[in-house]
């Protein structure tokens, strides 16, 4: 997660909190009303309109939270959270939430994508930064390299649908990281969730082998 994420999330959390200062009677009655902890956390988002993980805040919350100078201490924060960001969590959906998940690459299936992936970045898949050869000489190097378990690739869901590819590469004694995200899915949190997920994949197909994030190098 990056420290911009990092940050909307405890300005989501921050924010909850504050809500729930305001309608603390209302929070109470939904508590009371709801017939356990899962029912009370939706009945808490719907109230305040904030996500589940603000909702979890609320439930969390200790009774010296309540006091005069917590509740400033809170605004505070909030106040500074919102100098250092331009976009809120909402705008950055699957940073901190669990709905992207990772499957193996499939040679077949997948192999639009990945054409989708070089066309637009222009590089081999080995992130090399070489430029990229045909489509299925990609794939059979790529498919080599996944047999001698030198790579790992995968592809990122978010329900049915595909938004983007995580590659590793075993270099040097490294597994080089490189994230790819569908133009039409950036600059909502997914790149920052696929690589998450993608820490403990890696860590089953290279076990000890330290992870390198890289940024994918582009050619003119």
């Amino acid at each position: 997660m990056t420290d911009h994420d990092r940050a909307a999330t405890r300005r989501e959390i921050t924010t909850a909190l504050s809500s729930a200062f305001e309608r603390r009677h209302e929070v109470l009655d939904a508590i009371v009303d709801a017939p356990d902890r899962a029912a009370s956390v939706t009945a808490i988002a719907a109230l305040l309109s904030v996500s589940p993980l603000g909702a979890e805040a609320v439930m969390g919350m200790s009774f010296e939270q309540l006091t005069v100078e917590a509740r400033r201490a809170n605004q505070a924060e909030l106040e500074d959270l919102d100098s250092q960001l331009t976009f809120t969590l909402a705008e950055r959906p699957a940073a901190t939430g669990d709905s992207v998940t990772l499957r193996q690459f499939d040679t077949s299936a997948d192999a639009d994508l990945f054409s989708a992936r070089t066309a637009e970045i222009g590089a081999a898949g080995d992130g090399s930064g070489k430029p990229a050869a045909g489509l299925d000489d990609e794939i059979a190097s790529a498919s080599d390299r996944m047999f001698a378990e030198e790579a790992a690739w995968f592809v990122a869901h978010e329900g049915s649908e595909k938004i983007g590819l995580v590659f590793g590469e075993l270099v040097d004694g490294e597994v080089n990281v490189r994230i790819w995200i569908r133009p039409e899915h950036r600059k909502k949190g997914y790149g920052t969730a696929a690589l998450r997920a993608s820490r403990s994949e890696m860590a089953s197909q290279f076990p000890g082998v330290p992870m390198v994030v890289r940024a994918p190098g582009a050619q003119a």
